[in-house]
């Protein structure tokens, strides 16, 4: 930056979303099974009430033939008259609200009394406010209005694909913007929180039982973070992962989604890892998932995988291969029609038993009952009173609102320019692509929002003198109109500049070759800013708090997005990935973020500053194994480490506390820090707070070594926040 360039000021947001609007219309009763009121519901013992969950659907599917039970293998089940079944939808959307799957034959439509949905901001700056309980709340809102919808007769399903909670590996991802960010400690507590909210679980977890408010599917098992990426494509990429990657990176989130938030769908990715499609892999849905970390739902293909397996991937030999492969893996319902027109072939060539498709069914069928749909009229039933009132209401657009705020991340305020007083701006220059374009701020995988405030809008109830000029016609900026920019920006006390990218930069199926503004963006900012009277303001909408990934400089462009490798590489200049590994230049770090206050820390108590492990006679390493610990021991060695915040400004705030470890010693892929917990405190100017956190070694302390397996190294840690940090020492012997 030259001299004469003046200091621009960066905000990341992505969208507020504030007033309510509901149309009334005549409403139409939900579908459902089991109809008291026919007298042949009696006779049907997957009607009863007093059986099990389990006996219900294995007499249920006792009834069906086998033309029946392939039908209901895929997503749009089709009804079955005779037993006063009606058909299902399972393909629903719900990744920052209730969303259109794009057709409204699927399972959600907004065509009744309910005409639109809270939109909540997209989740990458959900997550950078690092605060958990809106996390949970957000879910809470999205399961209650999907649940309204079904009850007004809106839907034809209650099974949402969401969240994703793939790790943002690599910052030219299309699709990061959907994801809670780059750490698996953040992205694996949002992935829990979520889904409690959207199925009807308390924030601490524990209290969900048998009913389901709605369903939530954790997204895309695994290691998928590359759509379409210089010819390569998200449906034949093969990711090379190595054990201890998988273990300590990709896994993680999943792990959290199932045995703590207890989703009762996964949804296998497209993409192969080490040579295996995902939907194929055995070891990963029945072994890993199934098996170790006790999952009790269904599993849903991402939308025709089943067929990548034979017709791009070449993994199966045969269609009829494809079918068995994914059955056998534990894959339960195909997003497509695949399965529908070769599963039956596949039992006449004898390479898949019917047993398997009984094994399916059993999910699907436990699922729907879970939803209430098998328990005659669901508005008589639990989450029966939702209502088109609780849809767009007010408690839930204040929370879109307040999640948008606090997830706004500012990066530099070095004159204090920020907040702009409102009795001190007479005049308002807004310049920018973005300054008023509601269709921007939806990110992906929207629904129709209650009403849209685009930040123009915003400003000019703000500032009573506004001027604007969008300066680029469009977020790829292939022309600017720099001229007349700069002529406005001279005639205002201050001037906003809204940039960034939209869904033509980057989106599902279009990944990024670059990190700079494209276009002409960059020197209309360059120039605007030398214009302008005062320092200017820049906000960038792209896919706030602090932030939740790591910002590389162009030069890391270098790396090519299909090297996988999270950590680095010396010898051959590799830099690594993620904050935990990464050796490079950052423009900003990981959870950077600026508040209009200034907070100071320190290590009040630590109730351990040294922890005994012992080990086996026979263990040779100065390390033990976390699986040799047990879970007693575990619970055990934990111990409480109490921090004192004191907002030392002149203004109040909230803010996230971010808690790291690292060790002293590091090498053989350990990782430089690694974020431990967080907690949002809101404090006056001058107060003070104490926060606790709960450490668990077995949790916190561990890493990966290279066979995947968790181990606890013998050495000297460090506890830190902020700049403070604290020694502690774990012994093992």
């Amino acid at each position: 930056m030259n001299e004469k360039m003046k200091l621009i000021i960066l905000i990341v947001t992505v969208f507020i979303n504030i007033t309510s609007l509901v149309h009334l219309v005549e409403s139409v009763s939900p579908p459902f099974a089991c109809d008291l009121s026919n007298p042949s519901t009696k006779l049907y013992p997957f009607c009863s009430n007093t059986l099990s969950i389990s006996q219900r659907v294995q007499d249920l599917i006792s009834r069906l033939t086998l033309d029946e039970k392939i039908a209901q293998l895929v997503n749009t089940a089709p009804p079955i008259p005779r037993l006063g079944i009606p058909s299902y939808q399972w393909w629903d959307e719900a990744l920052h609200g209730v969303a259109y799957v794009g057709n409204t034959t699927y399972g959600i439509n907004f065509n009744g009394t309910i005409r639109s949905a809270t939109s909540f901001p997209q989740v990458i700056l959900t997550a950078a406010s690092f605060n958990p309980q809106i996390w949970f709340r957000i879910g809470q809102v999205i399961g209650k209005e999907a649940r309204a919808l079904y009850n007004a007769g809106q839907a034809t399903g209650l099974t949402f694909w969401a969240p994703n909670i793939n790790i943002f590996r690599d910052p030219r991802w299309g699709r990061g913007q959907e994801t809670p960010g780059e750490d698996p400690l953040v992205t694996g507590k949002y992935a829990m929180l979520f889904v409690r909210g959207v199925q009807g679980d308390s924030f601490e977890g524990g209290k969900l039982g048998e009913h389901l408010q709605a369903s939530a599917c954790c997204k895309h098992f695994t290691a998928y973070d590359l759509d379409n990426w210089k010819g390569v494509n998200r449906f034949v990429f093969d990711a090379h992962v190595t054990l201890q990657d998988l273990a300590d990176t990709f896994q993680p989130p999943f792990h959290s989604c199932i045995e703590e938030g207890k989703a009762s769908g996964i949804m296998c990715a497209y993409n192969l890892v080490n040579g295996v499609p995902n939907c194929a892999d055995y070891n990963l849905l029945s072994k890993t998932a199934r098996g170790k970390w006790g999952f009790q739902g269904y599993i849903v293909s991402d939308c025709d995988s089943v067929a990548l397996l034979h017709d791009e991937q070449g993994y199966a030999k045969s269609p009829e291969d494809a079918i068995a492969d994914v059955l056998k893996a534990g894959m339960d319902v195909d997003c497509g029609n695949y399965m529908l027109n070769h599963t039956k072939s596949a039992i006449k060539q004898k390479k898949l038993a019917e047993s398997e498709i009984d094994r399916a069914l059993g999910n699907l069928f436990s699922v729907r009952m879970r939803l209430g749909l098998f328990n005659g009229n669901p508005l008589k039933l639990p989450y029966g009173n939702i209502g088109p009132d609780q849809v767009c209401s007010k408690e839930h657009q204040d929370l879109a609102l307040e999640a948008a705020r606090e997830g706004i991340v500012l990066l530099k305020n070095s004159v204090k320019l920020l907040p702009l007083g409102k009795s001190k701006t007479r005049s308002l220059a807004v310049i920018g692509h973005n300054a008023d374009e509601p269709h921007t701020l939806l990110g992906n995988y929207e629904g129709p929002p209650c009403n849209i405030v685009t930040p123009l809008q915003a400003l000019h109830s703000y500032v009573k003198n506004v001027r604007h000029h969008r300066g680029c016609g469009t977020a790829g900026c292939t022309s600017a109109s720099i001229d007349k920019a700069v002529k406005i920006a001279k005639l205002v006390d201050y001037v906003v500049l809204i940039m960034g990218l939209d869904q033509t930069q980057e989106r599902e199926g279009l990944d990024r070759l670059d990190l700079v503004l494209p276009g002409k963006q960059q020197e209309l900012i360059t120039e605007v800013a030398k214009a302008a009277k005062k320092p200017v303001v820049l906000v960038i909408l792209s896919g706030g708090g602090r932030l939740p990934v790591t910002w590389y400089p162009q030069d890391f462009t270098k790396v090519p997005m299909t090297d996988m490798r999270m950590r680095p590489e010396p010898s051959s200049g590799y830099p690594g990935r993620s904050y935990r590994f990464y050796e490079g230049k950052k423009v900003f770090e990981f959870g950077y973020g600026l508040s209009y206050s200034n907070y100071s820390y320190k290590f009040i108590s630590v109730a351990k500053n040294n922890i005994y492990f012992y080990k086996r006679k026979s263990n040779p390493n100065s390390y033990i194994l976390v699986s040799e610990l047990g879970t007693k021991l575990c619970e055990k060695s934990k111990f409480w480490v109490t921090i004192g915040v004191e907002n030392i400004g002149t203004m109040a705030g909230k803010h996230p506390v971010l808690f790291f470890v690292k060790q002293a010693k590091l090498g053989n892929g350990k990782a430089l820090k690694q974020l431990v917990a967080f907690q949002s405190v809101k404090l006056n100017a001058k107060e003070k707070a104490e926060i606790k956190y709960e450490l668990n070694p077995c949790e916190h302390l561990s890493t990966a070594n290279e066979d995947g397996s968790m181990v606890i190294d013998d050495g000297l840690y460090y506890l830190i926040v902020g700049s403070e940090e604290y020694p502690i020492s774990v012994i093992v012997v």
